[in-house]
């Protein structure tokens, strides 16, 4: 096992620049960290490139380790590699999922301009969850490798796969695969419990503050939306998401 020490590695420095969006679509890679994510991605070894363990961490006698490229390194490198306040000193180097963007599945969440990390997480977390076949995320998303989105998805990023595309190509695609789908909206939209679903289906979500593109919702089978009883203007995206998918996953005749 290496042990790198100096803050001025060049290789302490690469690692740092893939908190960036930029050196993530440069290289195809990012990192994680903390014991429940490296965990997860232990079960998808051909997507690490890379461990890198603080000198202060214990790593859990479970964990097959021995055939991956590992790096001790000082707490001091561990901390400056961290996203967060209270790391916990464990790292992995990924490499991205390799997709097509072509659509054979037949139930997706698509995500038009939501930016908060945070929801971004949660609704892909929500859509591996509901046993959903992908994510497709549309121009002016939060990176999907962000690392706060990282830690809310909860690594459900090597469950599901995760496709970036223009939203109007993908929901042609998935008419002409007869997908039904469905766009969330307040004007000219149905309770979402009047909706019968069949066989398959998609769902277009929106940032909270304009909803989803107008010229998605002309596209769309039909657009639905969650009646509010309090005072509430509306609900947040990844709860409203959540309760979309699970209501249309279970409508399904083949579940």
């Amino acid at each position: 096992m290496k042990f790198i020490q100096s803050m001025k590695n060049p290789q302490v420095k690469q690692w740092k620049k893939l908190l960036t969006k930029k050196e993530r679509e440069k290289t195809g890679q990012y990192l994680i960290e903390g014991f429940h994510l490296v965990e997860t991605a232990l079960n998808y070894k051909e997507q690490i490139i890379e461990l890198m363990v603080s000198e202060e961490a214990i790593l859990p006698p479970h964990w097959n380790v021995d055939d991956l490229d590992m790096t001790m390194v000082t707490p001091e490198i561990a901390k400056t590699l961290s996203d967060t306040e209270a790391g916990q000193g464990v790292f992995a180097i990924c490499r991205k999922q390799e997709l097509a963007d072509i659509l054979g599945g037949r139930t997706y969440l698509l995500v038009d301009t939501v930016q908060d990390p945070g929801n971004m997480g949660t609704m892909i977390r929500t859509a591996d969850a509901a046993g959903l076949d992908g994510v497709i995320l549309g121009t002016g998303c939060a990176d999907p490798y962000n690392p706060k989105v990282l830690r809310s998805a909860q690594g459900s990023h090597f469950h599901l796969p995760i496709i970036q595309m223009p939203l109007l190509r993908a929901i042609e695609q998935l008419r002409e695969k007869k997908v039904p789908v469905f766009g969330t909206s307040l004007q000219g939209a149905s309770d979402y419990r009047e909706v019968s679903i069949m066989d398959s289906f998609a769902l277009v979500v929106g940032n909270e503050g304009g909803g989803v593109d107008k010229a998605l919702l002309d596209r769309t089978d039909r657009n639905v939306y969650i009646p509010i009883y309090g005072q509430s203007e509306s609900l947040n995206v990844a709860v409203a998401a959540g309760i979309l998918l699970y209501h249309f996953k279970q409508s399904l005749k083949n579940v």
